[in-house]
């Protein structure tokens, strides 16, 4: 898949396909660019026909995303393989289901990297623990081979201030930096760099009162820019971090 269509025809093509495959969160460009800065981080630190294994894969929509974009694309979850992930033909996502909330089926040093888009937080609501969810995923990385970490809910968000405040749903567990640099050095990965992002609510604009908005382009461009800019000037009150680890040599 081209850069044009990895950021402006793939997220219209999952838009198309949100309704038949329930993906909840792609119903809208406005909600789908909520994802742009994990896309990025991918292809930048991954091969294209790397070995990338979509951890916790939820509905598959990121899969998708890999399998569209040329990787060599594994999922792993504790439901049955999500549909969207057979939509590209049989054996193009090679997925395993799992019960044990820590181990994974994998051998040592399987993959080029392994994805955590918005499942690191949840570890523990299933009986696991992220350090060693972390210890797990540094086993299958190989010599080189990098986590990505998106989505994981920063403690200063003000959308979970507000949604708790509210008594909204929220986000159970939510991270510092020093808990991200922490965990990662307890685990045997070195973080490579970090960052946050997304002070506008997103996922509203799947809703079907708002996604005839959120899919009109013109809208989906300025909430896009008026976010990364808002992103830079209140960063401490962004929803989410984003990091990028590899697996420390010295261990």
């Amino acid at each position: 898949m081209s850069d044009a269509l990895t950021i402006q025809g793939f997220q219209r093509e999952l838009v198309d396909i949100a309704e038949q495959y329930k993906l909840l969160h792609c119903r809208s460009l406005i909600s789908i660019r909520q994802y742009v800065p994990a896309y990025e981080l991918v292809r930048k630190h991954v091969p294209i026909g790397g070995r990338v294994l979509d951890w916790g894969t939820g509905s598959g929509h990121f899969s998708y995303f890999l399998m569209r974009s040329g990787y060599k694309t594994f999922g792993f979850g504790f439901e049955n393989m999500p549909e969207v992930c057979c939509a590209l033909g049989p054996g193009v996502c090679d997925y395993q289901r799992g019960s044990d909330p820590v181990r994974l089926p994998y051998e040592d040093h399987s993959f080029d990297a392994v994805l955590s888009i918005g499942v690191l937080e949840h570890v523990r609501e299933t009986g696991g623990d992220e350090s060693a969810s972390l210890r797990e995923i540094r086993r299958i990385l190989r010599l080189g081979g990098v986590f990505i970490c998106a989505h994981l809910p920063n403690r200063f968000s003000w959308i979970d201030f507000l949604a708790r405040a509210l008594g909204r749903p929220s986000h159970r567990f939510t991270y510092t930096q020093a808990d991200i640099l922490r965990l990662s050095a307890d685990s045997g990965l070195r973080v490579i760099d970090v960052g946050r992002y997304g002070v506008l609510p997103r996922n509203l604009w799947s809703g079907d009162l708002l996604r005839v908005i959120g899919n009109w382009l013109p809208a989906a461009d300025a909430y896009q820019l008026t976010d990364g800019i808002l992103s830079s000037i209140l960063r401490p009150m962004c929803q989410n971090y984003w990091f990028v680890a590899g697996p420390n040599q010295l261990r």
